[in-house]
């Protein structure tokens, strides 16, 4: 099977709870956004997800044909709590109240072919150290750096926090599209000037860097910097805004 993009991460249970303390129940995570904005753009997706037996429902949330989702079986699912402190939602407090199984090289199907593979991570160990090698010999990388920037504290039951990649020297060569918010690229870099940080990204190895912010899209691509203002017609919600920016950028560049 030929596709245009493989996403590989986790759906998530997600327990949303608002500032005046509303409560609400949605399946959530990187690849259910991302893979339904390529979709209704019209490229060719698919998901390599992991899920535990009993959360299988959450399956039936993507917007793709099934022969096109690899939902394997795992232990666990990854469970995030969020709590939105404002009414915009821009604030807000998560904890990661529990984790789902690495991906590895062996769970990727190897019946398809796609031009693009997306690791739409969710946490710090959503993949184990040699994916990125392994994903660079069978066509281009794309990754969501937030899946090697955000840690859980399971000290404190799942607190969330950022924290530097170790290994970003060694592994942004092999990565074709990176994607990265303004927070963190302030994190990787240390400058808070967007285009600086997409420089350096670069000039440490990624070929394409994509850096968000609520007011434009910033691409460092081929030598050049490139900005797309915002214009949303809401800003009312969070989850999933960067998932649908990427995935767009990814199917776009294709052609």
């Amino acid at each position: 099977m030929n596709v245009d993009l493989l996403m590989i991460g986790h759906i998530c249970r997600d327990k949303n709870t608002d500032h005046l303390g509303h409560t609400e129940f949605r399946a959530g995570g990187a690849v259910l956004y991302s893979s339904a904005a390529a979709e209704a753009l019209g490229y060719r997706a698919a998901v390599v997800t992991k899920t535990a037996p009993e959360d299988m429902d959450l399956i039936r949330e993507l917007t793709l044909p099934p022969e096109r989702v690899f939902a394997l079986p795992g232990k666990t699912t990854t469970r995030m709590e969020n709590t939105y402190l404002t009414p915009d939602k821009e604030r807000r407090r998560s904890v990661c109240a529990a984790r789902g199984e690495a991906f590895q090289p062996d769970d990727i199907p190897s019946s398809v072919h796609a031009d693009v593979y997306q690791l739409a991570g969710l946490v710090f160990g959503d993949y184990t150290p040699d994916m990125i090698p392994f994903l660079s010999k069978q066509g281009k990388v794309a990754v969501d750096v937030q899946g090697y920037l955000r840690h859980v504290n399971a000290a404190d039951g799942g607190s969330m926090y950022f924290a530097d990649w170790e290994e970003k020297k060694t592994l942004l060569p092999y990565i074709d599209f990176l994607k990265t918010d303004a927070a963190e690229a302030e994190i990787l870099t240390g400058t808070t000037d967007r285009a600086s940080a997409a420089a350096l990204l670069h000039e440490w190895g990624a070929k394409e860097i994509l850096i968000t912010h609520n007011t434009e899209v910033l691409l460092y691509a081929d030598g050049k910097t490139f900005t797309c203002p915002i214009r949303s017609r809401s800003f009312a919600g969070r989850t999933g805004r960067g998932d649908t920016t990427f995935a767009a950028y990814l199917g776009e560049r294709l052609t």
